[in-house]
């Protein structure tokens, strides 16, 4: 599969971490929430076989520091950050691009503002709640979670996110329980959680994705949901969208993080999926 390259990447108010492995078509993986490029870790290998692997700490996460104090996410921001990573690694190819969670918002607005550069997006839950037809109850929830993490701090804010969102089941085992390399991550990730309920979830949660620029490139955007959490509140918008697409959802193995939890079969579905673009 090659060595794994590390990286920096200025951009606009950030300074990008990302890690390149692998050789071929260049496949984009995106992160979510307070997560970094470790969480594809498990995943990694197997797609490197077909693919120069690119994944990277989104700004304000880990090793992707501000420039500056932190301040609130712009969705439009994100995407450019991708297309910024995008240009710096596949130049005039277009890439390949897996996003999960608030990732997939980064892949929607990316691929609506510059669809050339996009060959095909799959878009894993992303919870873009604005969609849905309670999307009141669902705003007043993350309004909720981002003033508790205010009031309370990052562990009742855990709580009730885990908790209103049905993800108390991905939940990760005590620190202490952790194999070191696992315990770094989550460490790292666990360091990033303020950060997120005060500057990204907020954002990133009232996002409305432009359905009309995304169904002109209906053909190139696969969505996809963990067939544990399909049903669950980060589940959701993506089963609208693809309805307006004119699209299946297709289920991948586990629920909201089955990229982390269920790694190999995660990766050959991924696989397939993209190769029945290639082919």
């Amino acid at each position: 599969m090659g060595a794994k390259t590390v990286n920096k990447l200025a951009v606009p108010g950030a300074t990008l971490h990302y890690e390149v492995t692998g050789t071929g078509p260049v496949l984009l993986l995106i992160a979510g929430g307070p997560t970094d490029a470790g969480v594809f870790d498990g995943m990694v290998g197997q797609l490197a076989a077909d693919y120069t692997v690119v994944a990277y700490d989104p700004r304000g996460n880990s090793r992707s520091p501000y420039d500056g104090q932190p301040a609130d996410e712009c969705v439009d921001q994100s995407a450019e950050d991708a297309l910024a990573l995008i240009d710096a690694v596949s130049g005039d190819e277009p890439a390949f691009v897996f996003g999960s969670s608030s990732g997939a918002i980064t892949g929607l607005e990316l691929i609506a503002r510059h669809p050339d550069r996009v060959r095909m997006l799959v878009a894993h839950e992303p919870p873009c709640v604005e969609v849905l037809p309670d999307a009141e109850d669902a705003r007043a929830f993350f309004e909720d979670v981002h003033d508790t993490h205010k009031s309370d701090g990052v562990a009742a804010a855990d709580v009730l996110f885990m908790m209103g969102t049905g993800m108390d089941d991905d939940a990760m085992p005590p620190l202490e329980d952790l194999l070191p390399e696992y315990r770094e991550l989550a460490e790292r990730m666990q360091a990033n959680a303020s950060n997120f309920y005060q500057h990204k979830l907020l954002p990133f949660t009232r996002y409305q994705p432009d359905l009309d620029a995304l169904k002109t490139v209906a053909d190139r955007i696969v969505p996809a949901a963990g067939l544990h959490s399909l049903e669950l509140l980060p589940g959701r918008p993506i089963q609208l969208i693809a309805e307006r697409l004119g699209w299946p959802v297709v289920t991948f193995p586990g629920g909201h993080a089955g990229y982390s939890s269920h790694p190999a079969p995660f990766a050959s579905l991924l696989n397939r999926v993209l190769e029945a673009e290639i082919s």
